[in-house]
């Protein structure tokens, strides 16, 4: 089928991968952005939007910083090269409604506004407040990418159980609570991104207690989740949340008492990624399911109706 110029339509396969490629990719640049904090390297390119004030590109008395620093931002346009790719596919996806499209231009806008914000933390000397916000933006992406999969592909009827959605929700909820104190943990802790730039002042062993504690609610939530909807199709999507709390956990309690090995700290970052893209599914898929009350209602109407 093409839309009257020649062009072939994309397929529901077609967009759902690059659907999923936004995923990857905004995940990958948390991964790429993490590197360029752990190994020292946030002011590698002292300056935004060039390099130095003279030039675009790092010059060899920046060393292999200014390089580490100059290939994350490279990887920003490969990451715009894909969501502007996704956003193509979508618009010209015959089965798109507005709202999908609206979903796709505001995923393909965040990634430049993501940009800037990653300029603002050069600029001000990698303040810790604002590396969090960057940090959380880049969440926000793979969640509406998530959410992009989800919508695309079609979330399925599922009858969940009453008040099932509240509780998922109130359990994204403190996912994302997790996540936010997880980024003031890092900002009071050694990771600054370079030897000169400042910290946020609070007591870094008291908020990774903080932190802790909340992650101690997620994951009692989270049980509980897996208990309500243990007799339906999403319990095992409940139950992979679950793991990756549990294994998130304990990459965070391994890497507190080893002393925040850059490897670890780094595959912390992916699983934070990797628990708002779970969260974000079972909560969409939830949302979209129906209640047997729900569906006992409209089996009666229909009945009436004939």
């Amino acid at each position: 089928m093409n839309n009257g110029l020649g062009l072939r339509r994309p397929t529901d396969t077609s967009v759902e991968r690059w659907a999923w490629a936004a995923v990857v990719a905004n995940t990958v640049i948390i991964l790429t952005g993490g590197l360029v904090r752990l190994t020292g390297s946030g002011l590698g390119c002292p300056t935004w939007p060039k390099c130095t004030d003279e030039s675009f590109v790092p010059h060899r008395e920046l060393g292999a910083h200014g390089v580490i620093e100059f290939g994350n931002r490279l990887l920003t346009y490969v990451l715009i090269v894909v969501v502007v790719a996704t956003l193509v596919a979508v618009w010209r996806w015959s089965g798109t409604s507005r709202s999908l499209r609206r979903l796709a231009v505001l995923i393909a806008l965040g990634v430049p506004f993501q940009g800037v914000i990653g300029g603002i933390t050069v600029l001000t000397d990698l303040n810790p407040w604002i590396v969090s916000l960057h940090l959380l933006l880049s969440l926000m992406l793979v969640a509406a990418s998530v959410l992009l999969v989800v919508r695309v592909r079609g979330a399925a009827t599922q009858t969940v159980p009453p008040r099932a959605a509240a509780l998922v929700l109130a359990t994204y909820a403190v996912l994302w609570v997790v996540v936010y104190l997880g980024t003031i943990v890092t900002g009071s802790g050694p990771h600054a991104g370079d030897d000169n730039a400042p910290r946020n002042g609070l007591d870094p062993a008291f908020m990774s207690h903080v932190h802790a504690w909340v992650v101690y609610g997620l994951v009692l939530l989270t049980v509980a989740v897996c208990f309500v909807l243990r007799r339906t199709p999403l319990a095992r999507l409940a139950v992979w949340l679950l793991v990756a709390e549990v294994a998130q956990g304990v990459i965070g309690f391994v890497q507190y008492f080893t002393d925040l090995p850059i490897a670890l700290v780094a595959t912390h970052l992916v699983g934070a990624a990797v628990l708002i893209a779970v969260g974000t599914r079972l909560l969409v898929e939830v949302l979209s399911s129906r209640t047997e009350a729900e569906l006992s209602t409209t089996r009666r109407e229909a009945s009436s109706i004939r």
